[in-house]
């Protein structure tokens, strides 16, 4: 009895939790799906290696977990609580099992401009939530827009992953360069202080692609890429966009805007006329599947390259000395 305690002490969430299989697997974290003990409730763990944190890491940790612990909205994935051991970190989330947003869509014989619509609201709902309280996620992308069901009835969008997430005091500006490359706000590859706006940037660049299924913005270099969306130039080609409204094109428009304080806000996309007025019919945006599916193969590819190239980067030399690649 004393020897499961100690394990108990050393190991607090597996008292409360059994976990069973991996559902993801990172540098220095892994996610663990658990049933709750006291009433058979099912739960994501995240189970991080405290031993593999920088102390860099370990502040933005602890900066993520703030955040959650203040955050309550049907749009955002949920921390119930967490557990601190000798040698892990467990945060205890809701469980989200309907999928990727683009991967859940992509799926649907028809999908209407009244869906993406849909899926927009969830969305911008989730950010004005967030920026009421001074919170920017900065890392708005396909990966942290989660269904929390496969059921049609009951599955609920929501923002996931406030790893990137900040705090802003007394609306004071960010200057770090973070997020990811095609949803990245023009501000923050120029260098420049910003806030909640490039949050606004990344919805832009979702609702162009839940609108035609490719990005404004795409190149397979980043230097390309990044040079053209520091232009702010893209269209709305032909056959693609002939089916979407003129209402769901000025929205884009508001919100791909190159200077910040011109940019919607949260509030603004939410009293637009194209979110709140009758769409006629439920027409079927032909080109999207089509489109969608090269983009996420695409998008999906990338992102392995991309692991593939991180891994490369720690060969071991023949002296067994870990090397870094410049």
């Amino acid at each position: 009895m004393d020897r499961l305690k100690l394990v108990f002490s050393k190991d607090p969430c597996q008292k409360y939790y059994n976990m069973t299989r991996t559902l993801g697997q990172g540098s220095f974290a892994t996610v663990k799906l658990a049933t709750c003990k006291s009433d058979q409730s099912k739960w994501a763990i995240k189970v991080i290696k405290k031993t593999s944190l920088s102390p860099e890491d370990e502040e933005a940790l602890q900066s993520e977990v703030s955040i959650l612990q203040r955050v309550n909205h049907p749009n955002i994935v949920q921390l119930k609580e967490v557990f601190d051991s000798p040698n892990n970190f467990y945060m205890v989330m809701e469980l989200c099992t309907g999928g990727e947003l683009f991967d859940r869509i992509v799926t649907k014989e028809h999908y209407s401009e009244r869906e993406a619509r849909d899926c927009i609201r969830s969305i911008v709902e989730a950010l004005k939530y967030c920026h009421d309280l001074g919170i920017v996620h900065r890392d708005l992308k396909p990966e942290n827009l989660l269904y929390s069901d496969y059921d049609e009835s009951k599955a609920v969008l929501k923002l996931a992953d406030f790893g990137l997430a900040q705090l802003l005091n007394d609306n004071a500006l960010m200057t770090a360069a973070c997020g990811t490359p095609g949803y990245v706000a023009p501000e923050i590859l120029e260098g420049r202080p910003y806030g909640k706006e490039v949050d606004m940037w990344g919805l832009g660049v979702i609702s162009y692609i839940l609108l035609c299924g490719f990005p404004p913005f795409y190149d397979e270099s980043n230097k390309e890429l990044f040079r053209a969306i520091k232009s702010g130039q893209y269209d709305y080609p032909s056959p693609f966009w002939d089916d979407v409204s003129h209402g769901a094109k000025d929205l884009i428009d508001h919100l791909l805007v190159l200077k910040p304080e011109k940019r919607y806000t949260a509030e603004n996309v939410l009293a637009h006329s194209w979110m709140n007025e009758g769409l006629s019919g439920d027409v079927n945006l032909g080109h999207f599947k089509t489109n969608m599916k090269a983009y996420n193969a695409r998008r999906k590819f990338r992102a392995t390259i991309l692991t593939v190239q991180m891994m490369n980067t720690l060969k071991p030399k023949s002296g067994g000395a870990v090397e870094a690649a410049g």
